[in-house]
């Protein structure tokens, strides 16, 4: 029986991905890094600071990688005041409360990046369960993200359903064991099932996701 939905972050509770590319280039303009959208999607979504700071400037130190990382985290923040949830999150949320499946957030940003995020969204107090980066010692495309988060649901992979939207996100869900949803806010379907998602869908009003929550619900 399902109970609990665990959702990525960016690009999956709210398409977030515009603005972090904005922070990405406001910050790296300095260092001659120009950030556009095939870098965005190559070295970037769905990878954490550390990987990409290692990447994007491989000149530096990683005491300096850190401090790009907090400055680029500080501009986010700072740029991310209106965003909106994706298309039919709050009619998911809703129907999740209705029905005791517990709500859980898995997502390789900082604390205070999620707490933002979740601030500006209005649904802080949906989520029981938060991992961030800052919870676990190795972050997604490993699983330890996901199984952090069943072990602090308190149930198997069998009894929840992942939302992601990016490759590292992907491999890491389906490598703890979850039926995941592929969101199509920077991919394609192909490319989403390439790494793994058992369906793909634009938003969560999309039939194909609510025929399998029915089903799960009343198994």
């Amino acid at each position: 029986m399902l109970k609990a939905l665990i959702f990525d972050m960016d690009g999956t509770l709210v398409h977030s991905d515009p603005v972090h590319l904005q922070a990405f280039a406001e910050i790296l303009k300095a260092e001659g890094v120009v950030i556009d959208d095939e870098i965005y999607r190559n070295s970037i979504i769905g990878h954490t600071n550390e990987s990409i700071f290692a990447t994007l400037l491989p000149h530096l130190t990683v005491a300096e990688h850190e401090e790009y990382a907090d400055r680029k985290e500080a501009a986010f923040r700072r740029l991310a005041q209106d965003l909106e949830p994706m298309e039919g999150l709050l009619e998911l949320l809703d129907w999740a409360n209705g029905r005791g499946v517990e709500i859980a957030l898995v997502t390789n940003a900082p604390i205070l990046n999620a707490t933002h995020m979740l601030d500006v969204l209005g649904v802080t107090e949906r989520f029981s369960v938060k991992v961030t980066i800052g919870d676990v010692a190795r972050g997604k495309p490993d699983p330890l993200p996901y199984l952090t988060a069943l072990d602090r649901l308190g149930i198997s992979a069998e009894e929840a359903i992942a939302f992601e939207d990016s490759p590292s996100g992907m491999k890491a869900a389906k490598g703890a064991g979850l039926f995941s949803f592929g969101l199509l806010t920077g991919l394609t379907a192909g490319e989403m099932r390439a790494v793994g998602a058992d369906r793909t869908i634009p938003n969560f009003r999309d039939p194909a996701l609510w025929e399998i929550l029915e089903r799960r619900i009343a198994a």
